[in-house]
Formats: C-alpha cells, sequence, structure tokens
C-alpha cells in the first residue's frame, strides 16, 4: 500500500527514524531544508548537527540518561553509535566531537541505498503516505501552519514554559504543608505542598533573584522575548518587590498550621499524574543559569536540601500539546499514518529526541508492513517516555527529560526493603526495564 515513507526533518529524531525504516527494507525520503531555508541556530548543512552542546548525559550505571541509552544501543540506534565513535572526555557524560558526530551519520544517511535525501522545505503532509514529522524547535513558519491544520490551532505552541521538579523525598515535610487555596480542592484531599516564607525569608529571596546570572539565548529572538502568561519569576520580580507575592507565590487561604496564621508568601509544590515521587514548583518558570536555579531556589522553606529532577527554563519550541494528540506508539490518533518524534513531540534533550525517533521510524515501518505498531512496555524508560508524551495532563503538559519519576515505582516491599538505599532502589528500577526489553526484542524485534 505504501511504497515510500516520508520522514520530514534531518535533525537527531528524523536521521535515526529515517535509518529505522530503511533497516526494515522500506524505502524512505528524508526532507532536510537546510541550506536551501537556513534556521537561526544552525551553522552547517550536515544533518543531526548539534546547536546548544556536545553532551548526551550521563554515562553512569543506572542513572535514568544511561538507562534510556542502554535501551536504544540494545535496539541498534544509529545515532548512539555514531555517538560512541565521535566521543570525546568529557567526565561521567557521553560528550561528542561535534563535527565527528554530524559528518558520521550524513556519510550513514548518504551511504544507505534505500534513503533518498532530499535538500527541501516542505509545507504540506501528504494525505496518502506515512509521514513521520521529526521538525525540531524551529520548524518554519509555512510547516507549522500545516501543523496547526493538521491538528488543531490551540494545540501547537511557540515557547516552552517549564518549572522546575524536585524529588519528593528531599523536601522537609517539618516546614512544607498539604493545604488547597482555601480549603477548595478538584480532587477532595489537598492538591498542594505549601513552602511558607515570612517576610525577612520572603525579602531575602527576592534580593537573590534579582541578582542572579540569567542564560544566555543561543538562538536570536524576535521581538518581545516572553508572553505575559509565562513570565520568568525574576521578571515579575523586577515589576516591584511585592509582585511574586501578589502573583505566584500568593499566600491567600492557605494557612500555615504550625502558626495558625497566613504565611507572608508562599511557594506552592503540585505533584503531576505520571510523575511519580516528585513535585513541580508551580509558575516558576525561569530564565536563570542552572546554577544559580540551584542556590536560589533552595532559600525557599522546605526546599533547602532539595534535589532537582529539572530546572525551569523559557525558550522558543514549536511542540504539540502531544497528550490530545498521540498515541504511545507516536501516532496522530485522527490520522494514524502520521507520527511525531523529537522536540516537536514534546521531549526535552537530544537522547530524548533520538529515542522518539528511533520509536517513531518502527512504527512508521511496522504501519508500512501492514502490522499493528507495539508500544514499548511501560516499565522501560522508552516506554514510560512515550506514555508521558501521549498520557499525561493535556491542560499541564511541559516537555520532558528522561527521569526516574517518569518510570513505573517500585512495589511498597521492593520499596521498603530499600528505602535507605535510593543508588539500590535506581538499579532495581534499571534492572526491571532491561528485562522487560529483552522480552519485547525477542517478541516484536
Amino acid at each position: 500500500m505504501y511504497d515510500t515513507i516520508h520522514v520530514i526533518g534531518g535533525g537527531l529524531a528524523g536521521t535515526e527514524a529515517a535509518w529505522q525504516i530503511a533497516k526494515r527494507g522500506h524505502n524512505v525520503v528524508l526532507h532536510e531544508m537546510r541550506p536551501v531555508r537556513r534556521t537561526p541556530a544552525h551553522q552547517t548543512d550536515r544533518l543531526a548537527e548539534l546547536v546548544c552542546s556536545n553532551s548526551l548525559k550521563s554515562e553512569s550505571e543506572n542513572t535514568a540518561p544511561w538507562l534510556l541509552k542502554e535501551e536504544m544501543r540494545r535496539l541498534d540506534s544509529l545515532l548512539l553509535r555514531a555517538a560512541d565513535q565521535a566521543r570525546v572526555p568529557g567526565g561521567h557524560a557521553l560528550t561528542v566531537d561535534r563535527e565527528i558526530f554530524a559528518s558520521a551519520i550524513t556519510g550513514a544517511i548518504a551511504a544507505e541505498p534505500r534513503i533518498e535525501l532530499r535538500r527541501e522545505e516542505v509545507t504540506a503532509v501528504s494525505a496518502d503516505a506515512i509521514t513521520v514529522i521529526a521538525t525540531g524547535p524551529l520548524t518554519s513558519d509555512a510547516l507549522s501552519q500545516e501543523i496547526s491544520r493538521l491538528t488543531g490551532t490551540d494545540r501547537l505552541y511557540f515557547y516552552d514554559s517549564i518549572s522546575p521538579i524536585v524529588e519528593a523525598d528531599s523536601v522537609d515535610m517539618s516546614i512544607a504543608y498539604w493545604a488547597s487555596r482555601y480549603g477548595k480542592s478538584s480532587t477532595g484531599t489537598d492538591d498542594y505542598l505549601n513552602c511558607p516564607f515570612d517576610r525577612e525569608q520572603y525579602e531575602r529571596f527576592v534580593d537573590e533573584l534579582l541578582k542572579a546570572e540569567s542564560v544566555s539565548s543561543h538562538i536570536e529572538e524576535k521581538g518581545t522575548p516572553f508572553f505575559e502568561a509565562c513570565l520568568p519569576i525574576e521578571e515579575i520580580a523586577r515589576r516591584g518587590r511585592d509582585t511574586l507575592r501578589f502573583g505566584p507565590m500568593k499566600p491567600m487561604g492557605l494557612n500555615d498550621p504550625r502558626t495558625g496564621r497566613r504565611p507572608w508568601a508562599v511557594v506552592q509544590l503540585r505533584q503531576e499524574n505520571l510523575r511519580a515521587e516528585s513535585f513541580n514548583l508551580v509558575g516558576f518558570q525561569n530564565h536563570l543559569k542552572f546554577g544559580e536555579q540551584a542556590r536560589i531556589l533552595r532559600m525557599i522553606p522546605g526546599l533547602e536540601h532539595a534535589e532537582f529532577l529539572r530546572f525551569g527554563q523559557i525558550h522558543r519550541n514549536t511542540y504539540i500539546n502531544a497528550p490530545a494528540l498521540l498515541t504511545p506508539t507516536l501516532q496522530l490518533r485522527t490520522r494514524p499514518e502520521v507520527l511525531f518524534a523529537g522536540q516537536i513531540s514534546g521531549v526535552e534533550g537530544y537522547v530524548e529526541a533520538i529515542a522518539t525517533g528511533m520509536l517513531a521510524g518502527r512504527h512508521a515501518a511496522a504501519v508500512a508492513a501492514g502490522e499493528t505498531p507495539v508500544p514499548l512496555p511501560r516499565e522501560t524508560a522508552l516506554g514510560s517516555l512515550c506514555q508521558y508524551i501521549s498520557g499525561a495532563d493535556p491542560a499541564r503538559y511541559q516537555p520532558a527529560n528522561i527521569t526516574f519519576d517518569l518510570l513505573p515505582q517500585l512495589d511498597e516491599e521492593t520499596r521498603g526493603r530499600l528505602r535507605h538505599d535510593k543508588k539500590a532502589r535506581h538499579a532495581e528500577v534499571c534492572r526491571r526495564a532491561l528485562a522487560a526489553l529483552d522480552e519485547y526484542r525477542h517478541a516484536y524485534v
């Protein structure tokens, strides 16, 4: 039925997708608009060019990034093989020489007879072809309009507004307390964990926030850099010392049970549905360097020893509201022959982009063969990442990196046995993930 599969985008996700499809015996047209049309970030016309960093995260065994890469290696990822070949010293991280990495992938794609590389801008998605859309955060305006048509104009975002996430067991529960504003809750229980400030603590916090060093942008922005709906906390603070406590840190209706009084200000933490054992700092998107975030956010009462799974960010990014649109196999629900991969699907990070590209390519090949794509097991990092993309709350969807809080929790007996040994808990999560992946491979690969 389908002679050729189209992949739009020659970045990390697109090249991995094209390679996986070709490996399964299908012809691929890989569309890359550079150098016909350039982006504000890329410097060359090579495929899979790394823009902001040359690190593919931790290689330390039994970390979440290591687990994701280990799963991808067992499924034969082209880009991870290229990364291993282009590796340069980087401590515990998989760090690569950018030129060698991009050149190796460009050469591998050019040498694959089933892949045709077309240097052109795609502005429309064919109605009679299997298509993987992997155009990344800098999708062209014309293709963005086409994606809006496919998905609905209210489901395509152009800015990330990401709040920090902390590990639940690093919150000091002798200070933080559960409460919903004025006792109102959508679930019948208190929805938020609250970190209360007195006036002196708040003033010190604002002082340090106003002095903090911001991130320098890798990509030139046009016009106003921030929307009013997603202002960074440091920008809010610049509008007046009390602006934060009348905004995201408003204490109204949140009396501290230790004092029976309303705090001067409050930071609220919210547990996400699919994120086990972690909390999102509500409304705390920011544009600060990560080291500055760690220093300043640990001034929040109850977070003095916080361990951060993700820091806050605000930057230009084109991505869809994936939970409202995609299946766990990254297919568009209304058009299963269209798949999304990479940052446009709502993942953050190089490895996550490669991972979704690999899976989208495998699933596209299954569709072309007349088969029903089978999602990866939920116990795996790959499966959990796709479950988050497709199953998070659409009203609160934010792009995600791979972290242990996306994977299923251990059973109570194991958690109790290993409650004092976090490394052992993580090792057990990894062991179960790789066992589940091996079962999947024997059944479907």
